[in-house]
């Protein structure tokens, strides 16, 4: 019978996903959710599918992700808590390597927590927990081929439980692997960044398990360690700095507005007042926990304050991880434009935890993906084809090929930014799509998300490009095709030209009074255009005019 390796069931909170992603890693196979896969294909949480829709509604999703998930999925697959109450995915099940994991109420709670936005759990979880375990408890049974239950025991534990009761076997490579490598460096890339103009090298790691890294990043010399991270991440922001106390640090943590709103001279000042009554020294250490917007600021304070202090980039979001957090450019925007004001200084090192992508909102997650899909055009075609043959995977941190993708995407900068630091020739065209992006960013008041300016951007551009005799037509179409394909928006208000013109007048790459534009002469190939005719940039505005 083909189909999943492991199906895994069982009540929320009791660490599916955490399991899960262990197994695959131990079984050399990859890990699929169809919680993800029901956010994905409705294009919002969970929580809000129940409120806006109800709960028949996202039962009947949660059927079709089953069966899709079951019928193509060759690794291991957990499916949500509520999966078994459907008859047909109970047959669906029926034969197949099913791992019920059990937990008792005490344990729920502490887990899933009392003022949890579960929204089958959200008057009275002790009461309610129990009552969903009553008429849910022997379906899971019925279906499972093994119990594991996971109070008192490690995700590992857990995880080698269930191996040992399916009794399938580790392949001899990934188990005398994980014998020789740390708990941090299982599956973990690490990519270089060499150092230039003076810089040190350093290295962007991408993997699951990483925070171990810090205090080596940290350093020997570092007694107090700043972890600046945004509002919506205070409670990861303290369990960082947390352990870095127990650790031995003086360690504070400071909050930061959400997104763009940190990236204002305001709260630059903040920082720098926070540092300086803690008594931060030359030799202390900043970590940036957060988006695209944490890292830019995080690296902003630790370039200015006494002149450049260590620090180091961890970022939560697709955007941050193969962009913001790579390549050492920080800044702050003023009322002027974006990144105005800023400085180039490297950090010590980027951890790109992907575990921290399986909670972002698909809005964010697929955002992010426009930066993915840039380095595809303008370096790496392999990324284009990956994410045309499955979209929508594409649009979830479930989907096979996230991993791949973010760290062809990352290679893509560091190749680049490791030869030009400052931006003094070939790292201009990673600012492929920026230039009209950045100047939609600041007509709406940076309410827009980056991503989402930056591919009408990259629209605009393959129509420059196009237009000005540079890019074929098949090229400059499959930018349209790409970015529809995975929810990213191709069009702006027509009615906004002569303000954005006057906004990319004051962009980083014009030169005096010429615009400068990256187009493409093909994929892989990107070129600068200076002072592109009026006609041919309006003519090339009206191709993405709403």
């Amino acid at each position: 019978m083909s189909g999943p390796l492991i199906v895994l069931v069982g009540p929320m909170g009791v660490g599916k996903s955490t399991v899960g992603e262990l197994l695959a890693e131990r079984l050399g196979t990859t890990y699929r959710d169809t919680d993800a896969d029901v956010v994905a294909a409705a294009g919002k949480a969970i929580a809000e599918i129940f409120f806006d829709e109800g709960e028949e509604h996202f039962r009947e999703l949660e059927r079709r992700a089953v069966r899709d998930a079951v019928d193509q999925h060759t690794g291991v697959l957990a499916l949500g808590g509520g999966a078994v109450l459907d008859a047909k995915t109970r047959a669906l099940l029926a034969g197949r390597p099913v791992a019920y994991l059990a937990m008792d109420v005490e344990e729920a709670v502490r887990r899933v927590g009392l003022n949890t936005a579960r929204p089958l759990l959200a008057v009275n979880p002790r009461r309610q927990w129990r009552e969903l375990m009553d008429a849910r408890r022997h379906l899971y049974e019925e279906v499972a081929r093994t119990t594991v239950a996971t109070d008192e025991r490690t995700p590992e534990e857990v995880a080698q439980a269930v191996l040992d009761a399916l009794e399938l076997p580790e392949p001899a490579a990934v188990a005398s692997g994980r014998e020789n490598t740390p708990m941090t460096e299982q599956a973990t890339t690490r990519i270089r960044i060499a150092g230039t103009a003076g810089t040190e090298p350093y290295e962007v790691l991408v993997g699951r398990q990483l925070l171990g890294e810090l205090p080596h990043l940290i350093g020997d010399r570092a007694k107090r360690v700043a972890v600046l991270h945004p509002e919506a991440l205070a409670g990861t922001g303290e369990a960082v700095r947390e352990d870095l106390a127990a650790q031995g640090y003086e360690a504070i943590a400071i909050q930061l507005p959400n997104a763009e709103e940190a990236k204002t001279a305001e709260v630059a000042a903040y920082c720098w007042k926070a540092l300086g009554q803690t008594g931060f020294t030359r030799s202390d250490a900043i970590v940036g926990v957060g988006g695209g917007a944490t890292t830019d600021v995080a690296g902003f304070v630790a370039a200015s304050w006494l002149r450049g202090v260590r620090w180091i980039a961890v970022p939560t979001t697709v955007l941050g991880m193969v962009d913001a957090a790579v390549g050492g450019k920080t800044g702050i925007n003023t009322a002027e434009g974006k990144n105005l004001v800023g400085a180039f200084h490297p950090p010590a090192g980027v951890l790109c935890d992907l575990a921290a992508l399986d909670s972002l909102p698909v809005h964010d997650y697929v955002s992010g993906l426009a930066e993915v899909i840039k380095a595809g055009f303008i370096a790496d075609p392999v990324i284009l084809d990956l994410v045309e043959a499955d979209p929508q995977a594409a649009r979830t941190p479930a989907g096979p090929h996230t991993a791949e993708l973010i760290e062809r995407s990352i290679r893509v900068k560091a190749e680049v930014v490791s030869g030009d630091l400052k931006e003094a020739g070939p790292r201009e065209v990673l600012n492929y799509g920026h230039t009209l992006g950045h100047a939609i960013e600041k007509n709406e008041r940076y309410k827009w998300r980056h991503g989402a300016a930056v591919s009408v951007g990259m629209v605009f551009a393959a129509e420059l490009g196009r237009l000005a005799g540079r890019l074929d037509d098949a090229t400059a179409d499959r930018h349209r095709a790409v970015l529809e394909s995975v929810g990213l928006p191709l069009t702006y208000r027509g009615d906004q030209w002569p303000r954005l013109l006057e906004n990319m007048k004051v962009d980083k790459k014009s030169r005096g009074d010429l615009l400068r534009f990256v187009v493409l002469d093909g994929i892989g190939r990107p070129a600068v255009l200076e002072g592109p005719d009026p006609a041919v940039l309006l003519a090339a505005y009206g191709e993405v005019s709403a």
